[in-house]
């Protein structure tokens, strides 16, 4: 079994995004998502994932604010699995980056 590390980007977001899908082939472990506020203004973001298995989609933080230039570490130090075809998702009421550190585990 091989690990590969990814990151995973999605810049100037303000609709919902996906950052990132599991494989079809792999489960992965996201162990950093991180939402940064690129505008002159305070903005609320969301992050949500998506289960592939049920078809649902569930917030992990719900419109959080952020102010201009700060960022928001939404998971840290904790990990959220991702079965495949599962995928995590942000939106934001002004523009964001987003960076999402992945660890895909390749099942043999």
């Amino acid at each position: 079994m091989a690990n590969d590390f990814k990151n995973a980007k999605a810049v100037g977001v303000t609709s919902q995004t996906t950052v990132y899908t599991a494989p079809a082939s792999k489960d992965s472990i996201v162990l950093e998502l991180d939402i940064a506020n690129t505008t002159a203004s305070a903005v609320t973001a969301s992050a949500k994932l998506y289960d592939a298995t049920d078809s649902a989609l569930a917030h992990i933080v719900k419109d959080a604010p952020i102010p201009s230039g700060g960022a928001l570490q939404v998971i840290s130090g904790q990990k959220v699995v991702l079965m495949r075809g599962d995928y995590l998702c942000v939106i934001a009421s002004g523009t964001v980056d987003v960076v999402c550190s992945v660890l895909e585990d390749v099942n043999s």
